[in-house]
């Protein structure tokens, strides 16, 4: 059935979103998905034949209805190539940005459409061009900023800190983020619980010596 084919590599795409690793590059599926939008395009090209451009649908329903089902056959498979495509760059990309060596992949891998195992790589040779550009291109554009890990992680930092005078010398405290020096009168900044409760060893005793004026979300380098 028209877009059988094409489904299993959408499958394969589904598949592909949920791992850490990238799977074996489906070859063959990709040939029969290609070879099945070139037989498709081809009848329709016969079927056209005969009318010499002058094709009117009301005139040939049936006809009509059999050019209709081709051309959205012909649509679907392309869509589902260019998923695949587009989820396994997605892929290549992200493991580029991580710095994982994308070529040294398992040699040994089982094709899921036919059962067998062979010695190919997880990439086909395009994919293995691609990376090799793409791995060029972001050396290059990292080389402009060597003082900024640009692979770090996106997410903006959830822990929530407090701007804090202190009241009173408490001395030397230990917090989970580390010790902090309590001084009279100094400004400084406190990581506190969501519930609103600073992570000290004493909460209620700490309290009594510092004095909260506003808080803030900010990044926890900025205890230091």
């Amino acid at each position: 059935m028209y877009g059988d084919q094409g489904n299993k590599l959408v499958q394969h795409a589904k598949r592909t979103q949920n791992l850490s690793h990238l799977p074996t590059y489906q070859t063959e599926l990709v040939r029969a998905v290609t070879r099945e939008v070139r037989d498709l395009d081809k009848d329709v090209t016969q079927l056209l034949e005969p009318f010499q451009g002058s094709f009117d649908p009301s005139a040939d329903q049936a006809t009509a209805c059999t050019l209709l089902v081709n051309h959205l056959s012909m649509r679907r498979n392309k869509r589902c190539l260019l998923a695949y495509h587009r989820t396994r760059t997605d892929k290549l990309e992200e493991l580029v940005w991580k710095g994982a060596d994308v070529n040294d992949m398992p040699g040994k891998s089982r094709d899921d459409s036919t059962g067998a195992e062979g010695a190919a790589g997880s990439l086909s040779p395009q994919e293995e061009e691609y990376v090799r550009q793409y791995s060029d291109l972001l050396a290059a554009y990292k080389g402009q900023w060597t003082d900024i890990d640009l692979t770090g992680n996106l997410e903006p930092p959830r822990d929530l800190f407090i701007d804090v005078r202190v009241l009173k010398d408490a001395g030397e405290i230990q917090t989970e983020y580390g010790a902090i020096n309590l001084t009279k009168n100094k400004a400084q900044l406190i990581a506190i619980y969501r519930g609103g409760c600073a992570t000290m060893p004493e909460p209620r005793e700490t309290k009594s010596v510092i004095q909260r004026f506003r808080e803030r979300h900010i990044g926890i380098d900025f205890l230091g």
